[in-house]
């Protein structure tokens, strides 16, 4: 009989099959989890730690055994359900190696369950750099890979369009790798895949040198920026938006390369004390006082409207403090389409200023930009994107009213061609996102290929890809 580490797994007795995963199965009273935002929340009936991709093999043996899905999940900061599973969970942190680094032909080959905060330490311990980062860097390399997660830039896209390669394990045990010349259908599928097509065991990724960014910061009336937006937009690298609608004025980021000494802006009395504690503060009377919010926005607005220029390695000037767990949403519109939204969402917020009872959001709004791609269901499919992002902050982790924004919110970003952030919760259904992605039946026919038995499709995938009755609050934190 083979030993059990060089057997097939389908050939392991299912006793031995469970020997092999006690020591990677996380305790049954522990089997539980909540996402970053504290938004969303499961109970799997299983939770497993592997440390290797054979024990990966493992689960997924033992999944296909007792009809059960497996959902790989990070590090839990998809503002979602879209890592939620009542069936089995791996969890991918320990999977967290790099495997190499070439600095010449300047790429690297990491495991998927590496945070990029990890990654980044890795990097610069060989003066390389990610071409592009979002605003934190707590997430997986995988996760950030499966749902096209983005930085800003016009010139740049999705962090997905920087993978090379993947390693993945698919619903029939099998391992396989892909790429733009290899198996090329799979790999556009899997790089906003969101994780249905197979585990991501290992990316390879495009980096650059090791740069710093100078970051030059001022705040603009709204009428200064948003009819000027394309001379703003691209008159940086990387520019992004913070946008203040009590004051109306938005906060401005240029970001450019460059070779100067390190710089770095802020305090700890401004920063931290006034910009996060002060605030959380504030915002948790303002769940009781809901008029209170107005003065915070416009009293945060205030704290930052100071011009300041800063020069940082690149990951410190692309991430930003995300500050409190939060209910947020982001959808991408059509660059062409940008302005008239946000003049309509203006619009919208002011009508409920004016109305003694209108709601009272937080702050900011957050706009950022990404050129187009060919990656199936990255929202910058096709076209130059802006990112528009709103946030609703539970102070103290108590939560707050966000229903009716986040509604209308959706009801404008949808009339202007939106499509939403896959890690992000969202209502669409495959009718409006068949109109939305022209490869979406595409990428369903991906998963009918390999994973007939829908081992990969949670909730969420059935929900939102296969169009199945699933209410997309069965795993909210807060009914």
């Amino acid at each position: 009989m083979p030993s059990q580490l060089t057997a097939r797994p389908s050939d392991i007795p299912l006793k031995n099959l469970f020997n092999l995963l006690e020591p990677i199965t996380v305790p049954s009273q522990d089997a539980r989890f909540t996402n970053w935002g504290q938004t969303f929340t499961c109970t799997p009936s299983a939770i497993f730690e592997p440390e290797n991709e054979f024990q990966c093999e493992l689960v997924l043996e033992l999944a296909r055994r007792e009809g059960k899905t497996i959902r790989a999940a990070g590090v839990g900061h998809s503002p979602s359900d879209l890592a939620c599973t009542n069936e089995f969970m791996l969890r991918t942190t320990k999977l967290n190696r790099v495997l190499e680094v070439n600095t010449e032909k300047r790429y690297v080959v990491a495991q998927g369950g590496i945070t990029l905060e990890a990654l980044h330490v890795q990097l610069a311990k060989n003066n390389l750099a990610m071409i592009n980062v979002g605003s934190i860097s707590e997430q997986t390399l995988a996760g950030v890979v499966t749902t096209a997660t983005h930085g800003t830039g016009i010139g740049y896209g999705v962090i997905s369009t920087n993978v090379m390669a993947l390693s993945l394990l698919l619903a029939d045990g099998s391992r396989v790798s892909c790429s733009r010349n290899e198996r090329s259908d799979l790999f556009l599928a899997t790089i906003c895949g969101l994780g249905a097509t197979g585990i991501i065991l290992s990316v390879q990724l495009e980096v650059e040198p090791a740069f710093r960014l100078k970051e030059t910061q001022r705040s603009l009336l709204f009428e200064d920026v948003i009819p000027n937006l394309d001379k703003h937009v691209h008159s940086a690298e990387h520019v992004r938006l913070w946008w203040f609608p009590t004051t109306d004025v938005v906060r401005c980021s240029y970001s450019n390369r460059t070779n100067e000494d390190k710089n770095p802006v802020g305090s700890w009395l401004w920063h931290s004390f006034m910009g996060h504690h002060v605030i959380q503060f504030l915002l948790f009377l303002g769940r009781y006082f809901l008029f209170l919010n107005t003065w915070i926005s416009s009293f945060a607005s205030w704290l930052v409207s100071g011009d300041t220029v800063g020069i940082n390695d690149s990951h410190k000037i692309f991430n930003v403090d995300c500050r409190y767990p939060q209910h947020t949403t982001e959808w991408a519109v059509p660059y062409q389409n940008s302005q008239a939204c946000l003049r309509e969402f203006r619009a919208y917020l002011q009508k409920e200023r004016n109305d003694p009872h209108g709601i009272r959001p937080h702050f900011p709004v957050e706009i950022r930009f990404s050129a187009p791609d060919d990656i199936w269901l990255s929202p910058s499919y096709g076209q130059r994107t802006c990112w528009i992002g709103i946030v609703q902050y539970k102070p103290y982790g108590f939560n707050v009213p966000y229903k009716k924004l986040f509604q209308a919110y959706e009801d404008i970003v949808i009339r202007h061609q939106g499509r939403p952030h896959w890690a992000k919760a969202h209502r669409l259904q495959p009718n409006a996102l068949r109109v939305l992605y022209p490869r979406f039946d595409d990428f369903a026919g991906i998963l009918d290929q390999v994973d007939p038995d829908a081992i990969f499709r949670n909730e969420y995938v059935q929900r939102h890809i296969m169009g199945r009755p699933i209410d997309p609050r069965i795993f909210k934190e807060h009914p």
